[in-house]
């Protein structure tokens, strides 16, 4: 049976070894309709179901477990769970709202496409969505009626589009080494009337003073950031704060326990 470095092994009992041996053949998103971490979705698998999936992500960064061994049977997909060649899916649960109609966040979108992404060289399943139920490929439940005994929206909506234009490209792109870098911010040339559109609309406002580009001029092109850029700078600002903090509250720590030795020493002279 195959274990995901990445997460982690809380294994299922008896199910992790009294369960069919499968070939992975797909892998397919679910959302479990419901706010949990990764362990309160391996508690309720283990209490109070006869069901389970592979792999649990939560909300948090790196809060992925897996449940059982990806080449053993897991009961999350009916008809896909183990088919009479042998082959099957690897079932992935996802928190979500209680409707399951809020999107993945980008913590489980970076984790599904890792995931998928090891899946792929691991297993073999093929860089494609899934063309038929018994086809190999990526998939989300709802995609074919054999995989739910009685019908579902899962992973809902908003998922299924983040699925088609997020996340099984992600996991195209990095498996095949092709990620795109992102863009450079580049100066707006535009006329005063676009920038005053753009800075009102659209979401394009004046540099930041302290910027190379800043200029007081206001209506001068070519000085205008994007709200992303604009938070971009704003977080990086907030993480050269901390490294100065933790390197100012390093040497406070430093300058506290020559302080101590010196006072140990004047009294033991005083002593």
């Amino acid at each position: 049976m195959a274990w995901y470095p990445r997460a982690t092994k809380m294994e299922l009992q008896p199910e992790s070894d009294s369960q069919a041996a499968i070939r992975p053949t797909q892998l397919i998103l679910h959302s479990i309709v419901a706010n949990w971490t990764a362990r309160r979705t391996f508690e309720f698998w283990r209490d109070s179901t006869n069901l389970e999936s592979h792999f649990g992500i939560g909300y948090g960064a790196r809060d992925i477990a897996q449940y059982i061994g990806t080449e053993t049977r897991a009961d999350a997909n009916a008809g896909a769970n183990r088919r009479a060649d042998g082959t099957g899916a690897i079932s992935v649960e996802t928190a979500s709202n209680s409707t399951a109609t809020d999107p993945w966040n980008a913590s489980q979108v970076e984790e599904l496409i890792e995931l998928g992404v090891w899946a792929h060289r691991t297993h073999g399943i093929p860089l494609r969505i899934c063309r038929s139920h018994s086809d190999p490929g990526f998939g989300y439940h709802s995609m074919f009626s054999q995989w739910s005994t009685s019908g579902t929206a899962c992973p809902g909506k908003a998922r299924i589009a983040q699925f088609k234009s997020v996340v099984f490209p992600g996991i195209v792109a990095r498996a095949t080494g092709k990620t795109p870098t992102p863009p450079k911010e580049t100066p707006v040339s535009l006329t005063d009337a676009d920038l005053k559109l753009l800075a009102t609309r659209d979401g394009f406002f004046p540099a930041p003073r302290d910027a190379a580009d800043y200029s007081p001029d206001k209506k001068k092109a070519g000085h205008y950031w994007s709200l992303g850029t604009h938070l971009q700078a704003q977080t990086e600002g907030i993480r050269a704060a901390r490294r100065d903090l933790d390197k100012l509250t390093d040497a406070v720590a430093a300058l506290t326990a020559e302080l101590k030795a010196v006072k140990a020493v004047i009294n033991s002279k005083e002593g």
